[in-house]
């Protein structure tokens, strides 16, 4: 399967102390670039997120938010912690004493202040099983997210790719009839100009002429590097890097062939070619 580098999953777990949620997105990246927003009381779960993430993924930034809501479902869950709370209240005015602009604490922060419900008893260290289970669940659908969105980018890339296969068919033929055209009205005006130079000086001057015009070469590596292109894409796996060199290499075939072109059919098929290679490149940048 190809996967595109963007993705995003989310997954809620919800258990007897409370609920765990999971969240995945990524955009691309050169490499492989993790960025963990974990809740203090779950920092412990970082290191087996990123080695399972790591097995699964191998290019993108990927941002990984889990976070733990208690549950709040019996009445003594609900008696705020009254030491707590009147420790903030005299912390807070001995801050605006020293600080008169600073702001009180709101409502919503005092409330969702740690412990200021009591103490949860919530063992973190037997969280690790559902943790783990719910990133599995989560990794799952992020994975699904990549791949359908990386199934159409090889869609759009094969489309291209066809379209270079159709100009390459089409401007092939036609090229040796008008280099022929070209190299007769070139000894003819040879002819013109030397005038008493010899046959054998006009014929190595149009031969060397109609050698550096050739564009048989390059338009063979072209089907070359397309046909690898497909090979790659029917491969799949973690392809962007292979594709994005050989967009290099296409333009690189395609740039020769609009310098030694001697006619306007090349110079256009050119032209087309470098457009649809830099529409391939600009999503081949997406894939993983």
């Amino acid at each position: 399967m190809i996967c595109s580098m963007t993705g995003y999953a989310a997954r809620t777990r919800d258990f007897e102390r409370g609920s765990l949620q999971l969240e995945l997105k990524s955009v691309n990246s050169r490499y492989l670039d993790f960025h963990f927003r974990i809740a203090e009381e779950l920092r412990a779960f970082e290191l087996p997120l990123r080695e399972l993430l790591s097995s699964r993924l191998s290019r993108g930034k990927i941002e990984c938010r889990l976070s733990f809501n208690a549950a709040a479902t019996r009445s003594e869950q609900l008696q705020l912690n009254g030491e707590l709370l009147a420790a903030l209240k005299t912390l807070g005015q001995k801050v605006r004493d020293e600080m008169p602009e600073a702001p009180p604490l709101t409502v919503n922060e005092i409330l969702r202040w740690p412990g200021m419900f009591g103490e949860q008893n919530v063992d973190f260290a037997a969280v690790g099983a559902e943790a783990l289970a719910l990133a599995r669940e989560a990794l799952a659908d992020f994975t699904a997210s990549r791949g359908r969105e990386g199934d159409k980018l090889a869609a759009l890339i094969l489309d291209r790719v066809h379209a270079m296969r159709a100009i390459v068919a089409q401007v092939a033929p036609r090229i040796p009839e008008a280099q022929a055209l070209f190299t007769d009205r070139l000894r003819q005006r040879l002819v013109e100009a030397l005038g008493n130079a010899s046959d054998d000086r006009i014929l190595q001057e149009v031969a060397v002429f109609a050698t550096r015009i050739d564009v048989a070469e390059e338009l063979g590596r072209l089907l070359t590097h397309l046909d690898e292109v497909e090979r790659v894409l029917k491969q799949g796996g973690a392809c962007g890097k292979r594709l994005d060199f050989l967009m290099q290499e296409l333009n690189r075939e395609a740039n020769t062939l609009g310098s030694k072109s001697a006619v306007t059919e090349v110079s256009q098929a050119s032209m087309d070619l470098k457009l649809l290679i830099e529409q391939m490149r600009e999503q081949i940048q997406n894939l993983e």
